[in-house]
């Protein structure tokens, strides 16, 4: 079961560890809320240029999680993800392993964010497609309550 939160990331070391194109998913919804996160993969998914964050070329190593709040594991493959994910536990830093919800500390749910507003509709990491289905009705009634005032 997953608490529905909303997380202060001010100042804090953000992790997107996989530069494919689960990794650009996760990095382009992320940079709607911030500018501030390092992303850490030997390649990288067409578009990751324009995100901005600090993109480093390299293979995963533990010491990356140093300093770390929170990271999203996208690396596509589980077996490394899964090691990943027992370093940040072992480093007490929580973590969504993408695609995975078995293994992930949070999940992120779907986000329809409009100014200072965000609404987040959540599953439980059990139907994506309907959370999202949600999301963007609700983002439809946000834009039609925004016409209606004008």
């Amino acid at each position: 079961m997953f608490l529905p939160i909303s997380i202060n990331i001010t100042g804090k070391r953000i992790l997107i560890i996989g530069g494919g194109k689960v990794g650009f998913h996760k990095a382009t919804v992320l940079s709607r809320f911030t500018d501030k996160a390092t992303v850490i993969s030997t390649r990288f998914h067409d578009g990751f240029d324009r995100l901005p964050f600090e993109l480093v070329n390299k293979e995963y190593a533990p010491s990356d999680l140093c300093g770390a709040y929170i990271i999203y594991i996208c690396t596509e493959n589980e077996a490394l993800n899964a090691r990943i994910k027992r370093d940040a536990e072992m480093a007490g830093v929580l973590a969504s392993v993408c695609d995975n919800p078995q293994l992930c500390d949070f999940i992120s749910p779907a986000i329809h964010k409009q100014g200072n507003i965000s609404i987040a509709v959540s599953s439980n990491a059990q139907n994506v497609r309907q959370s999202i289905a949600v999301r963007d009705r609700i983002a439809q009634l946000c834009n039609d309550e925004i016409i209606s005032l004008k």
